[in-house]
């Protein structure tokens, strides 16, 4: 069964375009301004919404998505309200993909099967989870895969020729390379080095491959996507609204970023 997420890389392959994906952490600054924002993305050329759940603990994040988390969950973001957000989108857009990033406790701890069918029936279409590893794929991965959503894993530049077949066994939709070793947000992409390691996962891998983490210019969006499937953009864009800047803004920045890694 295909998804969004299946049915947006064919579209985007067809016309031989590199993908721009966005992350932006829901109900940050709060819920409206949050909707507002996810709402204007596919307008700015984002291509896949990446939709940050907010958690206390994200250990995979920078300060800049973890204050993220911090406003979403001060201002009563939960997993509840971040599924309402993702269904007040779907009321105005029914083809951008949008995956959610995050970590498996609030999905645990409301329970897998209606954790999946809720955030099937609001329009999500696919999962990033990022502590749990293949090795886990009972608990999460497969239920997802048989509920029609894309499980999509994260290969790292530590992830060595060993350990990618176990990553990519039981991923769809496309996989996630993070460019740098460490925490978002806190090094810079290098073109240079990531143009192996992606090489090396393709050929592994029919699935597109998408590089994030460090990515924060339409420069280096372009640059990356030259190299990759597509370019992710997270910290950059989580940063302006953290800086308070206005949704017009923000979107704009989104824009200048999308066009750079369709430039590619």
């Amino acid at each position: 069964m295909a998804t969004r997420i299946d049915a947006k890389f064919a579209s985007l392959k067809a016309e031989g375009r590199k993908a721009f994906v966005a992350y932006v952490m829901a109900g940050d600054p709060d819920y409206d301004r949050s909707l507002e924002l996810v709402r204007g993305l596919p307008g700015a050329g984002v291509d896949v919404i990446e939709l940050g759940l907010p958690f206390t603990d994200p250990m995979a994040d920078g300060p800049t998505i973890q204050l993220a988390g911090q406003r979403a969950l001060a201002a009563g973001m939960t997993l509840e309200r971040t599924l309402e957000l993702a269904r007040a989108f779907r009321q105005q857009d029914d083809t951008t993909p949008i995956v959610l990033m995050g970590y498996y406790n609030p999905i645990y701890s409301r329970g897998v099967d209606r954790f999946l069918a809720d955030a099937k029936d609001a329009g999500i279409d696919g999962l990033i989870v990022v502590d749990l590893p293949p090795e886990e794929d009972s608990e999460l991965c497969l239920p997802a895969q048989a509920a029609g959503m894309n499980f999509i894993r994260l290969a790292t530049p530590t992830t060595d020729d060993k350990r990618l077949p176990r990553v990519l066994q039981n991923t769809s939709g496309f996989v996630y390379y993070v460019s740098i070793t460490g925490i978002t947000g806190a090094a810079e992409a290098q073109a240079g080095d990531v143009g192996p390691e992606v090489a090396r996962i393709k050929a592994a891998t029919d699935l597109p491959v998408i590089v994030g983490f460090g990515i924060n210019t339409p420069e280096k969006a372009r640059g990356i996507a030259s190299i990759a499937d597509g370019a992710v953009v997270g910290s950059a864009i989580v940063g302006r609204v953290g800086a308070g800047d206005p949704v017009d803004d923000v979107l704009s920045f989104v824009a200048s970023l999308a066009e750079g890694a369709h430039s590619a």
